[in-house]
């Protein structure tokens, strides 16, 4: 799901924005392999049962609780919402909530900074089931992989493209490369046979999530932290990962965006089939709670 009404919580001002990012990153989920022979790619905005199930489950969370949703706190302060938080930035919990179980997920993959919404989820779910009486939903489980936040490559916060601490999908040659050279590594290797640290290394994180040898990561960590393993030859290693990695992504995502309006009749195909499941979910859900029907 492309979440454009989510996203106007904290672009209002830039609708446009919002707008042209449904392509960009339909046309990334394209270039990565998800195929929508198997797999639905819809649009939130034109899922109106998720509008809807949003409201409803507003009723079964607190004000308090949602201001204490530790997500929403960490992001309320990385963009300055400390002294007006939009009403619609601040009910997110509620919207992911419908987003999930709108369509009877069970497995949610995600960062490991998402956890407490998937936890309140649950309570949302717990909480209906309660007024119903018997399990109208089915509560959720959160997969997190094994690097469960990939970090900005200044170490300093998450990879945001907005904060331009980000490698982009679609990144060229040259780009990968400067992000590679402009990754924290340890302040206080300032000498190729000096010890280093691993933990906090952006470099380390980097290839824990995208190297397929495992073998070949430790022995490096081994390596750094002997001393001997200088972080230009380090991130020369990354780089030609991340190089051999995104190219082929790249590639075809530079060939789907040359018809876009392939892209268009995929998202639409996508989410008529989306609001059909949506919309079912959502009457099962009126009936079980009893509102009155027409």
């Amino acid at each position: 799901m492309l979440a454009d009404t989510q996203a106007l919580t904290d672009n209002i001002g830039n609708i446009g924005k919002v707008r042209e990012s449904v392509l960009d990153v339909a046309m990334d989920y394209l270039a990565v392999g998800i195929d929508p022979e198997k797999t639905n790619i819809c649009v939130q905005s034109h899922l109106p049962a998720l509008a809807e199930l949003s409201l409803l489950y507003l009723n079964f969370v607190s004000v308090g609780r949602l201001q204490r949703n530790p997500t929403v706190k960490e992001e309320v302060r990385a963009r300055g919402f400390e002294q007006s938080i939009p009403a619609g930035f601040l009910c997110y919990p509620a919207a992911q909530a419908a987003d999930i179980t709108a369509f009877r997920a069970t497995l949610v993959p995600v960062g490991e900074d998402q956890i407490p919404m998937i936890e309140q989820t649950n309570e949302i779910i717990r909480r209906m089931n309660a007024v119903v009486g018997r399990p109208l939903l089915e509560e959720i489980e959160a997969i997190v992989p094994k690097t469960g936040r990939l970090p900005g490559v200044d170490g300093a916060s998450k990879m945001s493209k907005s904060a331009g601490n980000a490698i982009g999908l679609s990144a060229s040659p040259a780009e990968i490369s400067a992000a590679v050279n402009a990754m924290y590594t340890d302040p206080n290797h300032l000498r190729v046979q000096d010890p280093g640290q691993v933990e906090g290394n952006v470099v380390f994180t980097y290839l824990e999530a995208f190297h397929d040898d495992a073998e070949e990561v430790e022995a490096l960590k081994a390596h750094y932290r002997r001393g001997g393993l200088g972080d230009v030859t380090l991130k020369k290693r990354l780089e030609g990962i991340l190089q051999d990695f995104l190219e082929p992504i790249r590639d075809r995502r530079a060939r789907l965006e040359q018809d876009l309006d392939h892209i268009r009749d995929i998202l639409r195909d996508g989410t008529q089939t989306a609001r059909n499941v949506t919309e079912q979910t959502k009457s099962e859900i009126y009936d079980g709670l009893g509102l009155f029907r027409l």
